[in-house]
């Protein structure tokens, strides 16, 4: 089984690990790890957003210059193997959430921010980066990264991000989209990321 099913529990349990290195116990509100069987039967209905078909989608607006910038900066970071530096780009509290119609998970200190960089098997190159209401949805093309074993380097991945003042205030990983690449050189249809640094 590739080690990107193993991100729930894993995730789970670092964050659960950071928070009782840091003086918390199990009754402080951190999650708890879900064993797999019961993950699969919780999965919710309503998984992915619905779509419309393509031809009848017009192409979304590009995200936030601000915005991508904060992206890219975070996941230019955490591809060079700088965890405690990634999680700086992460708001205290924040929310994160490793699969898509899967439990949240409440970021409350920096160690936990810490600990979510490191369950992170993958570097990622951000490839674009558009509005999808109130989230910004990003394309990226995963990498290895020193620190950590990537099981699908030159796949794609989605994430939909919330940004405030600077700061990841959601990571939530999004569906992937028909057209985004998998394992091609291609983006998918998404527009580029433009502006600085692209």
């Amino acid at each position: 089984m590739p080690a990107r099913r193993l991100l729930p529990a894993a995730a789970a349990a670092a964050l659960v690990a950071a928070a009782s290195g840091c003086g918390q116990d199990a009754r402080s509100g951190m999650p708890q790890a879900t064993p797999r069987s019961q993950q699969q039967d919780a999965a919710p209905a309503a998984a992915a957003k619905p779509k419309a078909p393509s031809h009848a989608r017009r192409a979304p607006p590009p995200a936030p210059v601000s915005a991508t910038r904060v992206i890219r900066r975070w996941s230019d970071t955490l591809r060079g193997g700088d965890e405690v530096g990634a999680a700086r780009y992460f708001a205290v509290p924040s929310i994160v959430q490793i699969e898509p119609g899967q439990k949240t998970y409440r970021i409350t200190r920096r160690a936990q921010a810490v600990a979510f960089q490191a369950v992170l098997p993958c570097g990622a190159r951000l490839l674009s980066a558009v509005r999808d209401g109130r989230y910004v949805n990003a394309l990226f093309r995963l990498t290895m990264r020193p620190g950590a074993t990537c099981d699908a380097p030159g796949q794609t991945a989605r994430t939909d991000f919330v940004i405030r003042g600077g700061k990841i205030r959601e990571w939530r990983r999004a569906p992937d989209e028909p057209g985004d690449g998998g394992g091609s050189s291609g983006g998918g249809s998404a527009p580029p990321v433009t502006g600085p640094s692209a």
